[in-house]
Formats: structure tokens, sequence, C-alpha cells
């Protein structure tokens, strides 16, 4: 998994900025690993020089593997506070996507029953299959 981090003319895009928030969403994210491949930050301080409550912008841009890129955003009075709700965002949106992803391939099992073997793994899906077909026309 790739991070990337951006930042506006008013926020020092230094090298320990980026080593902070990949340090920070590397572990944040660690469970993901797998089934992301980009991640982008953006910071951006919506008032530039004038100070103001709320406006440090952290945008937080996911790529899941074959699926469409997700999107979380989140204001604060500084980065840091920024960055926190914007991975909490985060957190519930991947949750709820690859969640939901994991739920489809069926159970988590399935992986060690079949040892890693594809023809052993679609012989047992498609046994679930008849069952549950089986079941409906009863």
């Amino acid at each position: 998994m790739q991070i990337q981090v951006h930042s506006d003319n008013h926020i020092d895009g230094s090298a320990r900025l980026a080593n902070w928030v990949s340090a920070t969403l590397g572990s944040q994210l660690e469970r993901y690993d797998d089934e992301l491949t980009r991640v982008v930050v953006h910071f951006n301080d919506e008032n530039g020089s004038k100070a103001g409550a709320n406006d440090k912008r952290c945008q937080i841009e996911v790529r899941p593997k074959g699926l469409q890129p997700l999107s979380v955003t989140h204001r604060a009075e500084s980065l840091e506070f920024a960055l926190d709700g914007a991975m909490e965002k985060l957190g519930h949106a991947l949750e709820h996507q690859i969640g939901r992803l994991r739920g489809r391939r069926g159970p988590s099992h399935r992986d060690g029953v079949a040892g890693g073997n594809p023809q052993l793994q679609a012989q047992l899906l498609e046994e679930d299959f008849l069952a549950e077909q089986q079941l409906r026309n009863a």
C-alpha cells in the first residue's frame, strides 16, 4: 500500500509531516493492506494565513483493488484533529465496503479448510449453493 501526502501552500508539507501521516495511517489501515493499493492524503488551510475555527481540512482517498475510490473529509482546528477525524470516518467507510465484500466471499474458515486450493474452494462454494437451493425449495 502506497501512501502519498499533499498539502497546500499554507501548510508546511515537509518530510516530517509525510512520515507522521504515513506512520499513523499505516498502523490504522494495516488490516486492509491486502485490499488497498494507494492512499492519498490532502491537507488544506481553508482560511490561508487568517486564523479561524475548523479551518484545517484533511481529505483521505483510498483506492481499494477492483473498486471505486473512497474519499472522506474532516475539518478541525489543527492538522492532528483533522487527520484523526478523517481516519475515523475512513475506518467506518472501509469497514462498511470491504467488510461487506469479505462477507460475500463466504465464511473465512473456507480458506483454511481448502488450504488455498482453488478447486476445493470452488467445490465447497458449490456445495453451499446447492444446500441453500435445497432449503429454499423445501
